[in-house]
């Protein structure tokens, strides 16, 4: 048998998968917000610097000149110590002043002129972020723009980032522990419903088969109704079973009796004569008693047997023509006409139990047999088309009342004729073997007198080799 899988685990599980994937995404944009941030905040003092730096620049003579300021050196410079460059060059690509060879390119410069840039690039093997602008000289004795180039290591951007990102992340584990808790709080009230079933499942007797009171989410509502259904079964199958019981103790307690008060008269008697009456008697009584307990049997059988276990396709009009056969030569059949219709002239193939469709028949037989009068027409009949047939004993004996045509199924039931020695199990047989295929027994009355009692069973294809 499996290992048997925790609900309560698996939801977890489930839990800690969408979180896990969901705080993966959310760190990842922690991080890619982190650095943004700090982007934005050291690409600010980079233009503070570049602002502070182009008030600084002058132009003696016409020629530009900058004394960098040490305001501007404190910003670029910030609090990570950083390492700062800068580039001051004129329109024509002449240098002003530096402080490092800076990567610039002619590309770089052209975008510079179209406004203030901020690009990465690399310088004596370590990563910079720089900042490119042009000034205008507008207003002075010339008109000539330069372009003013500052820079810096990128070593405090990162640790600015890493910083951000940890109180991202401090704050995101926070909230993940918070959230386990409270899922794991929400998770044990919300099974509160699931553990108060088990409990009341628990509690509950071998013999007790009452509905379910509980107060259940909408979700376990039908589980709950499923539950009261299978309990509503078990009490139908109970109560059967008890009904059958107490109808068999009764069945039997008569013809026992009959037996016990025939062998008693027969012993205070002395004459040959009285015993060989009594022993007559008591014969004939204990062969309906035993033909009682062995249909009793056989119900009881049918009733707990589980699904067709032993099905297999077979010709049921062969299986007709054996059967009729074996009843025309038994004494019982003599005082009756029996006879057999079979519409069909190829085998007629039905999947199905040998042995359980063989009692079928012998207890319609035997049922027509014990409530026709001697005389009467019997006659099994086969009739169907391409894909149902259906199987019918029909008599011309006096029929049943319309009012127990519906109950001549159940057990021990024998409509209006209560003075034959039949049981009332032939046709209860029956109709659980008619089950047992899918089927169910229909007993209507005749025109102008009779009965019929029938089932319908689906065609089925002939096994390899068969004729037919």
């Amino acid at each position: 048998m499996p290992p048997r899988t925790s609900l309560k685990r698996r939801l977890t599980l489930w839990l800690v998968v969408i979180v896990a994937g969901l705080g993966t995404l959310l760190l990842i944009e922690a991080y890619t917000s982190a650095r943004k941030a700090a982007d934005r905040a050291m690409d600010g003092q980079l233009e503070a610097a570049s602002l502070t730096i182009a008030e600084s620049l002058q132009w003696p003579e016409g020629n530009p000149t900058l004394e960098m300021p040490a305001s501007a050196l404190q910003i670029l410079a910030t609090r990570w110590q950083e390492r700062v460059f800068y580039w001051l060059q004129a329109d024509n690509g002449t240098t002003i002043t530096q402080n490092a060879d800076l990567p610039i390119t002619e590309a770089m410069r052209a975008e510079a002129r179209q406004g203030p840039v901020y690009l990465d690039a690399r310088y004596d093997g370590q990563p910079i972020r720089l900042s490119g602008r042009e000034v205008d000289s507008a207003g002075w004795d010339t008109q000539e723009p330069v372009q003013l180039w500052v820079g810096h290591t990128r070593h405090g951007r990162d640790l600015l980032a890493r910083e951000l990102f940890r109180k991202s992340a401090t704050r995101f584990a926070a909230m993940v522990l918070i959230t386990a808790a409270l899922v794991g709080i929400a998770m044990h009230t919300m099974l509160a419903p699931l553990r108060r079933l088990r409990q009341a499942l628990r509690d509950r007797r071998a013999e007790e088969n009452s509905p379910l009171m509980l107060d259940v989410p909408r979700e376990m509502q039908e589980l709950v109704e499923t539950l009261n259904r299978l309990f509503a079964d078990q009490r139908h199958h109970r109560d059967a079973l008890l009904r059958f019981i107490a109808d068999a103790s009764h069945q039997l307690k008569t013809p026992l009796a009959g037996l016990q008060s025939t062998s008693e008269l027969a012993l205070t008697s002395h004459e040959p004569g009285v015993w060989h009456q009594a022993l007559v008697t008591v014969h004939d009584s204990a062969g309906r008693t035993s033909r009682l307990a062995g249909q009793m049997l056989s119900l009881t059988r049918l009733q707990h047997l589980g699904p067709l276990h032993e099905c297999q396709p077979l010709a049921l009009d062969q299986l007709m023509r054996e059967i009729t056969v074996d009843w025309a030569d038994r004494q019982d059949s003599r005082d009756h006409d029996l006879g057999l219709a079979i519409e069909a002239l190829a085998p007629v193939w039905v999947e199905g139990e040998s042995w359980a469709l063989r009692e079928l028949l012998n207890n319609l037989i035997d049922n027509a047999f014990r409530y026709t009068p001697p005389g009467s027409e019997i006659t099994l009949a086969l009739r169907g088309d391409d894909a149902w047939v259906t199987l019918a004993i029909e008599d011309d004996g006096p029929g049943v009342d319309a009012e127990s045509l519906d109950r001549l199924t159940r057990p021990f039931e024998r409509g209006h004729r209560q003075d034959t020695h039949g049981s009332g199990l032939g046709l209860a047989i029956a109709d659980s073997i008619a089950g047992r295929h899918g089927s169910r027994l229909e007993v209507s009355n005749r025109a102008p007198r009779g009965l019929r009692v029938c089932l319908t069973l689906p065609r089925c294809q002939p096994p390899e080799g068969s004729e037919g």
